[in-house]
């Protein structure tokens, strides 16, 4: 199966200067945990979680509103294409350790977002299965794992 048959298309996105507050306002009206952050061109430059958001509004001396998205995003991405077979996009997840991927275009412009959530709604446990169920729980596992239990393993 390839991510082009389980991606999110109607996918969102931000520039890196969006504010914090608008982001936060666009994954809530989205219902959705992660925003692009995009160029010019539409090319990803980076990614916004919540979790972003809410650690830099915690630890700043200033209003979500007067905090760029640039200032917080991640710019280590992991990213895959619509073409990739979805085994090869959840192993990218893993080695990540992320749930969700940027879906690049042929010409590398944000053609939707890879889920773990989408993975799951399609895998199944048993032979041949388009979506392995294994390869699934490995996946989660590998991405839930603390990072001082994989320092210690």
């Amino acid at each position: 199966m390839t991510v082009k048959e389980l991606v999110t298309r109607d996918v969102k996105s931000c520039s890196p200067d969006t504010d914090l507050a608008t982001a936060a306002t666009m994954m809530w009206d989205g219902d959705c945990g992660v925003v692009p952050v995009v160029n010019e061109e539409r090319r990803v430059v980076g990614m916004l979680t919540d979790r972003d958001i809410c650690i830099a509004a915690a630890t700043r001396g200033a209003k979500p509103s007067d905090v760029r998205v640039r200032d917080v995003m991640s710019q280590d991405l992991a990213s895959c294409r619509l073409t990739d077979n979805v085994d090869d996009a959840m192993t990218r997840m893993k080695t990540a350790r992320v749930r969700r991927l940027p879906v690049l275009d042929d010409h590398g412009h944000l053609a939707g977002i890879l889920s773990l959530n989408d993975v799951a709604m399609r895998a199944e446990c048993r032979p041949n299965a388009a979506v392995s169920g294994e390869a699934f729980l490995n996946t989660l596992k590998a991405i839930s794992t603390h990072a001082r239990e994989t320092v210690a393993a």
